[in-house]
């Protein structure tokens, strides 16, 4: 379970009733550093090392109010973000928030989720169709899901709601809170999954893939629609061997789900993510080798780097003929 090492709370945090309870939580919690902000400007978390001050930035919660009650759209997983959370605690070198959390991605939880949720509820009335809402867009909520209770207003929320469904993905395994929701099949648990090789090189500080399926089985037995997010997928000598391993593992591993997708994420980055992940990890080995990728224009305005055209249909036939083959009643939802 993951234990901030401060937690700053902004002034208009205690004007609700969950800033007030993760105040008296956090006094009394050993070993935390509680501190009331004058602003909504973060100080006193200061380091001359970019890349020590990134890694503080991770270790600190920051209890704030949502101010923007304007979603963002989320293509292609949903219609739009639901913005219950900011960042995570998670190291993954390659975290696409790189280019939009910067080098201080401090991890903010928003104690306003009744007004965040009511947003939501015109988005659905504005629409015909049912709505799909992304949970984890710019975040890892369930990091800190035993702090917020998010996740469990968020699934129960929807759970009532007959034109909506809810969704969000995780590299992490507190999910016992969340067994006992009464979901009504209108939220998708998904996990994020990748080789052992990208997990230790790349993702310092989240679960690994054992531990990750033990609590997807978990979420499978209390009936939620199941969902694995393979990325970012790398293309490296034995790619194709150790990809292979983790889906014989799932397969091997996983209890029978009611309704079980997959989405598929090849590794792409922009030019300022690029550069940030240069300055906070600069022992990284990430491939980002401009000349090596093609330039695609992305969803918010900026372009990235993502696989030549050849490695991406290589990539194509090797996931949609392999889960087929071992998974061939799940559904793949979208490969980029």
């Amino acid at each position: 379970m993951f234990k901030p090492k401060r937690v700053l709370f902004e002034p208009d945090s205690f004007d609700y009733q969950l800033g007030k309870e993760l105040f008296e939580l956090f006094t009394n919690m050993e070993g935390v550093e509680v501190r009331k902000l004058k602003s909504s400007r973060v100080t006193g978390v200061d380091s001359d090392n970019i890349s020590e001050g990134y890694v503080e930035a991770k270790k600190t919660m920051v209890v704030a109010v949502r101010k923007s009650l304007k979603f963002q759209t989320c293509k292609p997983s949903a219609h739009y973000q639901l913005p219950l959370v900011s960042s995570c605690p998670g190291l993954c070198e390659y975290c696409y928030l790189q280019t939009t959390l910067g080098k201080r991605p401090y991890i903010k939880v928003y104690v306003n989720t009744d007004e965040i949720l009511n947003q939501a509820q015109k988005y659905i009335e504005e629409r015909e169709d049912i709505t799909i809402f992304e949970g984890a867009a710019t975040s890892d909520p369930l990091a800190v899901e035993p702090y917020t209770n998010s996740l469990r207003k968020a699934i129960t929320y929807f759970g009532k709601e007959r034109k909506a469904r809810f969704r969000f993905v995780t590299k992490f395994t507190d999910v016992d809170t969340l067994l006992n929701v009464p979901h009504n099949n209108n939220t998708t648990f998904r996990f994020s999954l990748n080789t052992e090789k990208v997990i230790k090189e790349y993702e310092k500080g989240t679960a690994n893939s054992t531990a990750r399926i033990k609590a997807a089985n978990k979420i499978s037995q209390a009936g939620y629609p199941m969902g694995f997010l393979i990325a970012p997928i790398f293309l490296y000598d034995g790619w194709q061997e150790d990809y292979m391993s983790l889906l014989i593992k799932l397969k091997e591993s996983l209890h029978p789900v009611p309704s079980l997708s997959f989405e598929l994420i090849t590794h792409r980055y922009t030019t300022r993510a690029k550069d940030n992940i240069l300055e906070v990890f600069p022992q990284t080995n990430l491939p980002m080798d401009d000349s090596q990728r093609k330039l695609k224009f992305g969803q918010f305005g900026y372009t990235k780097y993502v696989y030549k055209k050849a490695d991406y249909e290589k990539v194509e036939v090797f996931f949609r003929e392999n889960i087929e083959k071992l998974f061939p009643k799940a559904q793949i939802l979208y490969l980029v």
